[in-house]
């Protein structure tokens, strides 16, 4: 018998991992702190957590015993009335991750390329090396917008799906509507990434029904506080709807999930009016962030904040915080490796951040 490796896909094999965020209680443990004392800003979730109807109807639903609609019937109805676009255009998954994920097996084959303006959320470029796709990189500019003109270079016979973010992670920038009709008229498959959408209210939905090659995500992960549940969605045409329909697992949104959809879709009111909360807390910590000396704070219309620190304290000012119970991003490219991401939090954790990195950039 050969050995187990060389019988398993090679590009699989040879993969790395996705870095995701660690629990709270391994933040802790690296800080030497309890797990209450953690702040942790590294995820973009919610600190508001989810409605109060959500944490109701979890526990007086009485049939998690019993699979879930494979078909999503009472979820596509309810996001259909919310969204406004007919639920025979709409698909629930296990997280936008899993939305990616389908798109991807559905259009890309072995070797084709998959466009990504970067930098970016990690996903598609993960996901699209699971698929045994090559992620292309199509750097962004020096204001981390979209290059048009560098994706249409790199449409060859070979590019199958473009990656689009908006408000883009983690610079937390809008692409404007025009800029995606420009790469729309490519001819690929377009997805726009919109998970931030709640927190800037702009979007290219209403462009979904023009053009079929448009896929359109959505996540109850940053303005309801699902995240931990896994609840995202893509409006797409109807004929790929129903193609991811057939082909993604049949139970794929759990029950639990569906249950806290409908009754966050229930409160939207208190949900919307957390979000303006942290829109709000965004703009403070910004204004303090701005003060702390040699900072760079770009402008963002999501819950996050890009910093880039001054030059080579990048990794200095992580590490820091980290000390302190405070836990950020960090991304060790080139291009952001001076800069860390902060999730917008509680205004204590606003205070928190800002002295803290006062302190670890004097270290």
């Amino acid at each position: 018998m050969r050995p187990i490796r060389e019988m398993m896909l090679p590009h699989l094999a040879a993969m790395q991992g996705y870095s995701g965020v660690d629990p709270l209680e391994v933040l802790a443990q690296e800080a030497g702190i309890p797990p209450e004392k953690v702040a942790r800003l590294n995820g973009n979730e919610n600190p508001h957590g989810p409605s109060p109807k959500v944490i109701q109807a979890l526990s007086s639903y009485r049939y998690y015993n019993l699979y879930p609609d494979p078909d999503q019937r009472q979820i596509r109805e309810a996001l259909s009335r919310y969204l406004g676009v007919e639920p025979e255009r709409l698909v629930a998954g296990n997280g936008s991750d899993e939305i990616i994920d389908l798109v991807l097996r559905l259009f890309v084959r072995p070797g084709d390329k998959v466009l990504i303006p970067t930098p970016t959320f990690g996903m598609y470029a993960f996901s699209t090396r699971v698929c045994n796709g090559e992620p292309v990189s199509i750097p962004r500019d020096e204001l981390f917008d979209v290059d048009a003109e560098g994706l249409a270079r790199a449409a060859d016979s070979r590019a199958r799906v473009v990656f689009v973010t908006s408000p883009n992670n983690p610079t937390g920038n809008v692409t404007p509507a025009s800029v995606v009709r420009r790469v729309l008229a490519l001819g690929l498959i377009v997805v726009v990434d919109e998970t931030y959408y709640e927190f800037c209210g702009q979007t290219v939905l209403p462009l979904v029904g023009e053009h079929p090659n448009l896929i359109v995500l959505r996540t109850f992960s940053k303005w309801a506080g699902l995240a931990g549940l896994r609840i995202g969605l893509g409006v797409m045409a109807p004929e790929v709807a129903r193609v991811m329909m057939t082909v993604k697992p049949p139970y794929n949104v759990n029950l639990a999930a569906q249950v806290a959809l409908l009754a966050t879709l229930e409160d939207r009111e208190l949900l919307l009016s957390r979000v303006k909360a942290l829109i709000a807390e965004r703009e403070r910590m910004r204004s303090m962030l701005s003060n702390v000396q040699g900072v760079k704070v770009w402008p963002s219309q999501a819950n996050f904040l890009l910093c880039e620190m001054p030059n080579g304290r990048g990794p200095g000012a992580y590490q820091g915080l980290a000390r302190r119970g405070i836990f950020v991003r960090y991304f060790d490219t080139p291009r952001l490796k001076d800069c860390i991401r902060i999730s917008v939090g509680l205004p204590e954790h606003t205070d928190a951040v800002v002295s803290a990195l006062r302190q670890a950039l004097k270290e």
